[in-house]
């Protein structure tokens, strides 16, 4: 039975480990680092995974690339059946040095589901190991993706953040959260863009369009996710997540294997 501890894949004296590993809805995979770099990805469900400098939303087609020794925590919406790469930091030439969601092909995720069915040890001289040079040819070329929301650190700011992950259809504009939080308006939309690199309507709007994300992973209707973040109308909300995914909501999710019983 291959190993489900991520801990025997950090030494492991091969290019890339990669571990199968299958969560309920729900569970939370506290912080931690590698000193390998790591590919999240699943093959069904939705991961949000955390990192001091922001949050990223994983559905099924496309995975998170976070560099060794960054620290992170995930968080499962729905039945997550993860399929991650754990790659020695020699093994690809200039890798991402920080976090982010990238694109994954049909044919880098069929690469995923092989390399997880392999022996810790493969041949590396046989199949097993062009299977996983193929991966490293893929990894090269990952096109990165605007699927992450960037977290500032001023304290104000980060007050008015997670406020809004808490609720985000809170419809408080900021001139409303100057007054709670000590600042005018003006100078929180300077330090908006500053820390974030967006204004605070397109913050707002990101963290919503995450949370669409994961709520859409948990089949949850359009219209209840449309008015429980905030949208006056379903339509209003689906041309959001079409200009933002290139996709209506009711069809993001289709054909990327979001069950893994029948993938």
């Amino acid at each position: 039975m291959r190993s489900t501890n991520r801990e025997d894949f950090q030494t492991v004296p091969r290019p890339i480990g990669a571990m199968a590993k299958d969560f309920p809805d729900g569970f939370f995979i506290g912080p931690h680092a590698h000193p390998r770099h790591q590919l999240i990805h699943a093959s069904s469900g939705v991961m949000r995974i955390s990192t001091p400098q922001g949050a990223f939303v994983v559905p099924p087609h496309r995975a998170v690339w976070v560099p060794a020794d960054v620290v992170h925590d995930v968080r499962m919406a729905g039945a997550v059946a993860m399929r991650t790469l754990y790659i020695a930091c020699d093994a690809v030439a200039a890798p991402p040095q920080e976090c982010c969601v990238v694109a994954v092909s049909p044919l880098l995720r069929e690469l995923i589901l092989r390399a997880s069915a392999m022996p810790l040890l493969y041949d590396q001289t046989g199949a097993e190991g062009h299977v996983m040079a193929l991966i490293l040819d893929e990894l090269r070329v990952l096109p990165v993706l605007p699927l992450n929301l960037p977290m500032p650190r001023d304290a104000r700011l980060l007050k008015i953040c997670s406020a809004i992950l808490d609720d985000p259809a809170n419809p408080l504009t900021l001139p409303g959260w100057g007054r709670r939080v000590g600042a005018s308006s003006r100078t929180l939309a300077r330090s908006f863009q500053r820390e974030t690199g967006l204004t605070f309507g397109r913050w707002r709007q990101q963290a919503r369009l995450l949370e669409a994300l994961s709520r859409l992973a948990q089949r949850q209707d359009v219209t209840t996710i449309a008015l429980d973040l905030g949208y006056d109308s379903p339509s209003a909300f689906t041309s959001m997540f079409r200009r933002a995914l290139g996709r209506t909501p009711s069809t993001y999710f289709l054909n990327t294997s979001l069950h893994a019983a029948s993938s």
